[in-house]
């Protein structure tokens, strides 16, 4: 009984991929499959957002993994295919952004940070050590510093 209730449970919590490719799109040649599934898992679904059309089962997603395996059939390079897709819906249905002048910013934001970041640790750190190294004490400071040490305190013990 424990057993079967622990199967229950692995059963339900085990992580098991799943492709919303159906049965009727998938196509004869299993090369130009793999061209497509490829080419699917670099493609965004519009509606999901964080999805790839190769895992949506949106309506959208279907349209565009059938529209990827048209073109591919018509002999279309996978760039093509790519370009096409971009062309109809813009840049946001690529998971992985082209570097391109237009998306400069979004690659290089994260560099820039970097440097930023480690610029500014950099100068905390001279800043730190700088403050902790002061200059030696002047004859005269020495010897006031001596008589205030020499001299019994006052106790307010009264």
């Amino acid at each position: 009984m424990i057993r079967r209730g622990l199967l229950v449970l692995f059963l339900l919590f085990s992580a098991v991929p799943s492709f919303a490719v159906n049965p009727d799109e998938v196509m004869a040649d299993p090369a130009l499959e793999m061209r497509a599934r490829a080419l699917s898992a670099q493609l965004r679904c519009m509606v999901c957002q964080n999805q790839s059309i190769d895992d949506s089962n949106a309506e959208l997603a279907k349209d565009l993994r059938v529209l990827v395996r048209e073109r591919i059939k018509g002999g279309d390079s996978d760039e093509a295919v790519i370009d096409y897709v971009v062309s109809r819906y813009g840049e946001f249905v690529l998971l992985n952004p082209r570097f391109e002048t237009k998306t400069l910013l979004l690659w290089g934001t994260p560099l820039v940070l970097l440097l930023a970041g480690a610029t500014a640790m950099a100068i905390a750190a001279r800043r730190r050590t700088g403050r902790a190294t002061g200059k030696a004490l002047s004859d005269e400071e020495k010897a006031r510093l001596a008589k205030l040490l020499a001299e019994p305190r006052a106790t307010s013990d009264r």
